[in-house]
């Protein structure tokens, strides 16, 4: 059908300068408002960086048993600190202690700052169901859209180093918290609610007396899913500069070295599964051994 074959030239040969406009925006950040970005690059590359050489002073084997310290006192658990402590020691033994150290700081930091953005903004979205609605196609886009796509500008933004990975990573987790934020907040059940209107609570009591306690799990689970989302992006974030587990990984896949890949693998899962046992918070009702 020749007029179906016009009519998609005509559509391709009318391309809408999506990617142009995108140039253009990002061009005049540049231009204009490259200062604040580089004030922000060097703020928080000096944090991060600072981070990573105060815990590198601490002797490995003094920093595994403050790990592990830290375990039993959120969760009274022997046998979550023996897990701690043999997934640890064999990082060490792989020789990724240093990297392992990097990773953490970074995943720890787009978590903190994923968090902070997040979990207000998911408030006023439960509060606002218009601007929920609104919002909602952009966080599908900043999960959806391939890493590799947003990296370009954050990369001309701040620079080569941790500090693209770290804005990088961020972009891909916040919608976690926000959108989980939301629902817990959404689910309160109407009659909780009503009660504590009934009793004279203000809407700010209301807040923080009422619906995060109910909601604080589907919260928790925000909190470890942007854990899991920021580890995800540590060989990603290896590729504008950032330090990590990511680097043997990039490294074993330029020399297709099967044995350092596979180490380096097994070293960001064991930092995931330790992570995610360590913050999880435990079910209601559960009793933890040794109170």
């Amino acid at each position: 059908m020749d007029w179906l074959d016009r009519l998609a030239d005509l559509i391709s040969g009318n391309k809408i300068a999506i990617g142009k406009w995108v140039e253009v925006v990002v061009g005049w950040i540049t231009d204009n408002l490259g200062w604040l970005f580089d004030a922000l690059s060097s703020g928080l590359g000096f944090l991060v960086d600072n981070t990573v050489w105060l815990l590198s002073l601490v002797p490995a084997l003094l920093l595994i048993p403050a790990i592990c310290a830290i375990g039993y006192r959120l969760h009274r658990s022997w046998f979550l600190v023996a897990g701690i402590a043999a997934g640890l020691l064999l990082i060490l033994n792989l020789g990724f202690w240093s990297e392992t150290l990097e990773t953490l700081v970074l995943v720890l930091y787009a978590t903190l700052f994923s968090l902070l953005i997040g979990i207000p903004l998911g408030i006023y979205a439960a509060r606002r169901p218009l601007f929920y609605r609104g919002l909602q196609p952009v966080l599908d886009m900043m999960q959806t859209l391939p890493t590799f796509v947003y990296l370009i500008p954050t990369l001309i933004l701040f620079g080569l180093g941790s500090v693209p990975g770290l804005i990088s990573t961020v972009i891909f987790a916040v919608p976690q918290p926000i959108r989980l934020t939301h629902l817990g907040i959404t689910s309160v059940p109407k009659p909780l609610v009503e009660a504590g209107e009934a009793f004279g609570a203000t809407r700010r009591q209301l807040l923080w007396k009422v619906e995060i306690p109910h909601a604080l799990p589907t919260i928790m689970a925000g909190v470890n899913q942007t854990i899991m989302m920021s580890l995800s992006m540590v060989v990603i974030a290896t590729l504008v500069g950032a330090g990590g587990l990511g680097v043997p990984v990039i490294r074993a896949l330029s020399s297709v070295n099967i044995a350092q890949g596979f180490e380096a693998g097994l070293a960001i899962v064991i930092v995931a599964i330790l992570m995610d046992r360590i913050l999880k918070r435990p079910a209601p009702g559960t009793k933890t051994k040794g109170r």
